[in-house]
């Protein structure tokens, strides 16, 4: 008889974060927590699958991003805020320039500056752990402010031409947070897009050129009744999660309460998860560096195919999406094997909006002008094939 595996520590905690709990309660010890309150992100009540969706994004930046859709006031600015206790630390290059080993285990010692080549050199380290940090995306930032530019200052001051980093590459290994994505620019959008698809973009301001890093785990939030994405925009982002409000009595009343403790003593609800936040951070972490362990048999991707495919999906960002958060959750849940569960769990999110009217019906014009075209050339080869004699026409002319 199989013996079903427990569920993880980090998948318990978030599904018993979403039922109500009273923290109307006395003021606990000194937990050390940070001058800073912020409203934890597992004391957003219900939501199970926006806050699996934004811990997934975290274990696997691979995934492509979360992009959450909802109307105001259902908590999506504040789960997403709330992810700061929980950011994994990564390696963080300590050169002023950004040099990386990678780059000169992979291209020589002369894609390192001299002092990182030195180091390397003599056995010493040129990264360091540092937490991840949440960049916040200003609603008015312009296409120079993201991707980077001259620096006009340095052009009054010294007469000189020098270009700087946008927010983009200060978004390296961070998380990057567009709240109402749908109102910016297209083209702000599009650079974002890109440069997170490729882990680095490409400035160029006449003869300069840099290229910059930009490895990250984007995040975007947006009220449909606001306006819409562009659906080439939407696709670009990995995971689409459905926010709703809440719809029992008791969980909204939750909510209140919550709201309400942490308007009054924000110090009383931190205080109330602060046990649980360093535990989750550190699955977090766990699940990070287990992932490269996690694989996916033919059965399971199979299955996965046959839900494309029956859905009628183009877009191939769509299996890339699933397979992913598949793994994320499996390693969430200290498994190395992609089940059907992890595939069901994760289906709504990577394959939600994928389908295209618009598409389908394209292609299905399509189908028919290829099928007249088809039968134009039969009609004309069965022709061809049986000629008319000479002595048939002129008989055919005297009747």
């Amino acid at each position: 008889m199989t013996v079903e595996k427990p569920t993880s520590q980090l998948l318990q905690i978030l599904d018993s974060a979403s039922p109500a709990r009273r923290v109307l309660a006395a003021r606990r010890p000194d937990r050390h927590i940070a001058d800073s309150a912020r409203f934890p992100f597992l004391a957003v009540v219900g939501q199970s699958e926006m806050k699996l969706a934004l811990i997934l994004a975290l274990i696997d930046p691979g995934i492509g991003g979360v992009l959450l859709m909802g109307p105001r006031g259902t908590g999506k600015t504040t789960a997403v805020r709330g992810l700061i206790d929980l950011l994994p630390q990564v390696q963080r290059s300590t050169c002023s320039n950004g040099c990386e080993p990678e780059a000169a285990y992979a291209l020589g010692m002369d894609a390192v500056c001299p002092d990182c080549a030195a180091k390397l050199g003599r056995g010493e380290s040129i990264t360091a752990l540092d937490r991840m940090r949440l960049i916040e995306l200003p609603l008015n930032a312009r296409l120079e402010d993201v991707i980077g530019g001259i620096n006009e200052r340095i052009v009054i001051e010294q007469n000189k031409v020098r270009l700087e980093p946008g927010i983009l590459s200060t978004a390296d290994q961070n998380l990057l947070y567009i709240d109402e994505v749908n109102l910016l620019d297209d083209s702000v959008v599009d650079a974002i897009l890109d440069a997170a698809a490729q882990g680095q973009y490409t400035v160029r301001r006449g003869p300069l050129a840099a290229t910059y890093r930009a490895r990250l785990v984007l995040i975007g939030s947006m009220n449909p009744e606001e306006g819409w994405l562009r659906p080439q925009i939407q696709d670009r982002f990995g995971l689409r999660v459905l926010v709703r409000g809440l719809s029992g009595a008791a969980e909204r009343l939750e909510v209140y309460h919550r709201v309400r403790t942490f308007r009054t003593n924000p110090y009383v609800l931190v205080a109330e998860w602060a046990a649980e936040l360093p535990v989750v951070a550190d699955e977090i972490a766990a699940a990070r560096a287990r992932l490269s362990s996690v694989t996916i048999s033919s059965g399971i991707e199979a299955v996965g195919m046959k839900w494309i495919r029956d859905l009628g999906i183009d877009s191939h960002r769509a299996e890339a999406t699933l397979f992913e958060a598949a793994r994320a959750r499996a390693a969430a849940d200290d498994r190395t094997e992609v089940t059907r569960a992890d595939l069901r769990a994760v289906a709504p999110m990577a394959l939600r909006q994928r389908r295209s009217r618009v598409i389908t019906e394209f292609f299905e014009s399509q189908s028919e002008e290829d099928s007249e075209i088809a039968r134009t050339m039969d009609r004309a080869g069965r022709k061809s094939r049986n000629p008319v004699s000479p002595r048939n026409r002129v008989s055919s002319r005297r009747k």
